[in-house]
């Protein structure tokens, strides 16, 4: 087993004296503590809603930043910051650190060693998202599919585990999300659907590391849902699970995305492919899925259906409902009773051409001659490309307006799937299974960011962007909208209108994922700045050719006058 290495650690008695343990009913409560960040997405319910004010549309202009942190990394920025008692945790694919929230002082930073060949089974972008806090210690992810548990204030190792076979890179998986907590149960997923293998997603209890459940995406023979697969073809099935889900603690049912089918070529997996481009509904101690929505069933697109669902409360013919909101890489906006699954609205937000509508009593896309043409084996043009109309950046919701804050991508493509291909595990099963070149219809406009009414997918406003944001969005209590751009600013928008108030230039492409905290009174904004990703490697932007790498932590306030 690898191991992790301490560099560059400073006495801990630097450290903050508060308590640095966090228990259940603290993450439970994190969105009510806006001095600290201590779940993914802000909070369990994954909004991106902060109640803080004091930044606001008056003042934004005045933001400035305070300090800057170098995270010596030259892949790509997709960190979510973790804030606790006065302390930033932050990872890279592999590395984590603590740094002084108000001052940028290193702290303590522990290098993570990986096999060389771990890194060749990455198909998307070798990231990290993100890691997790709970009593004490900081618990992670690593690519070579290792979960590790840091001591918060020394960096050094609490335990350390193995995801169990086949979990490894010699079979195409990887893990590079952020795990979720709840009631001490530690929820991970896994890439690797463009390796040919099978998905699930895993907990591990975060005292001891122990394994406790596993729940395969993919059914075997004989289980509910394989008769949606072609003969064997659910070995290589796919479904991966890579982003983090959101958790509602009155239901108790942790909401998770589940991807796309392998391969992308869909002549050899006959039927709609089940568990896959689903929002799956689980028990958070036991692993047992309560219900479950295929967005896309037997989908040729690699219309991942993994971005984090975001549960809330919203008025649905006049009565208060919990919902479950998903932008969905399809091009739908989907909203789905928490509680059962059921299908409430079903809107596009996008540009989307291989499906005509959602037809609400099945739940299933009216499919158009283009998605009948690709699964035919023709060529044709589609919208969305396979970055989907938006990819795994987040969106935010504002209970305040009522409305999504979503980046969106303007590109299509041309797509034809020829013969079938042959697979095993770890064998490519993306892009070589496929032939496809990208389209647009404005090159000067990419992508958007903009405002959608999650339950009528009325779009109150959008603000146009020469390359699409692969920054995710953050909304606060003021009406602000936080964002990045992948050609490097950090920018403030109107949430009423779209407008750009603020603008700063950082060092590289922002991939990052905005969170603003309080610390004495004074509120901060913090991001990282680093361009990376898949998009950006692949995605042929012209825009991005000669743009900077290199990870950045940025924090920012209110310029004092």
């Amino acid at each position: 087993m690898m191991r992790s290495i301490m560099i560059a650690a400073t006495l801990s008695t630097i450290l903050p004296l508060a308590t640095l343990a966090q228990s259940s009913d603290d993450l439970k409560s994190d969105e009510k503590t806006p001095e600290n960040v201590l779940v993914y997405g802000m909070g369990y319910s994954a909004q991106r809603y902060s109640p803080l004010t004091q930044i606001n549309k008056e003042n934004v202009s005045r933001l400035v930043p305070v300090w800057s942190y170098s995270l010596s990394d030259l892949h790509g920025g997709e960190s979510f910051p973790i804030v606790d008692n006065g302390v930033i945790y932050v990872t890279t694919h592999d590395a984590t650190a603590a740094v002084d929230a108000v001052t940028g002082k290193q702290i303590w930073r522990v290098k993570h060693e990986y096999p060389p060949a771990t890194l060749r089974v990455v198909c998307c972008g070798i990231v990290n998202r993100g890691a997790a806090i709970y009593d004490g210690m900081i618990i992670r992810a690593l690519m070579d599919d290792r979960i590790i548990a840091l001591d918060a204030k020394t960096g050094n190792t609490v335990w350390e585990t193995k995801s169990p076979d086949p979990a490894t890179p010699a079979n195409g998986y990887a893990m590079t999300g952020a795990p979720l907590i709840v009631k001490g149960v530690v929820i991970v997923g896994v890439a690797g659907a463009e390796f040919s293998n099978r998905g699930f997603i895993e907990a591990y209890d975060a005292k001891t590391g122990k394994h406790l459940w596993r729940d395969y995406t993919i059914p075997a023979k004989g289980e509910p849902g394989s008769e949606t697969w072609q003969a064997d073809s659910y070995l290589t099935g796919g479904g991966s699970s890579w982003v983090t889900g959101s958790y509602d603690p009155d239901l108790d049912l942790v909401f998770w995305g589940v991807g796309n089918p392998a391969p992308w070529n869909p002549r050899a997996r006959a039927g709609d492919n089940l568990f896959t481009n689903s929002v799956w509904a689980i028990r958070p101690e036991t692993g047992e899925r309560v219900w479950y929505y295929q967005a896309s069933p037997h989908d040729p697109f690699d219309f991942d259906a993994v971005g984090t669902p975001i549960n809330a409360t919203i008025k649905v013919h006049g009565n208060p409902e919990k919902v479950v909101i998903q932008a969905n890489r399809n091009g739908f906006l989907y909203v789905l009773d928490a509680k059962t699954g059921k299908l409430l609205a079903a809107n596009p937000f996008g540009k989307v051409n291989w499906a005509s509508s959602i037809d609400m009593k099945t739940g299933r896309p009216v499919v158009t001659d283009v998605y009948k043409g690709a699964v035919a084996g023709d060529k044709v043009t589609v919208w969305p490309s396979i970055s989907g109309v938006t990819n795994w950046q987040h969106f935010s919701y504002s209970p305040r307006t009522g409305r999504a804050y979503i980046n969106i991508l303007n590109i299509g493509m041309t797509y034809q799937a020829p013969e079938p291909p042959r697979l095993k595990p770890g064998a490519p099963s993306g892009g070589p299974t496929v032939k496809r070149t990208v389209v647009t219809d404005d090159p000067n406009v990419r992508g958007y960011l903009e405002a959608v009414d999650p339950l009528t997918g009325t779009v109150k406003w959008k603000t146009p962007y020469r390359s699409p944001n692969f920054s995710s969005t953050m909304v606060t209590a003021s009406n602000l909208v936080f964002t990045g751009t992948m050609t490097g600013e950090f920018q403030a928008l109107d949430a009423d209108t779209g407008k750009i108030l603020w603008s700063f230039q950082t060092p590289s492409g922002i991939v990052g994922q905005p969170v603003t905290w309080q610390k004495d009174g004074k509120q901060y904004v913090t991001v990282m700045s680093g361009v990376g990703g898949v998009y950006a490697l692949h995605g042929g932007d012209p825009n991005l050719k000669d743009q900077p790498s290199g990870m950045t932590l940025f924090t920012f306030a209110l310029f004092d006058k």
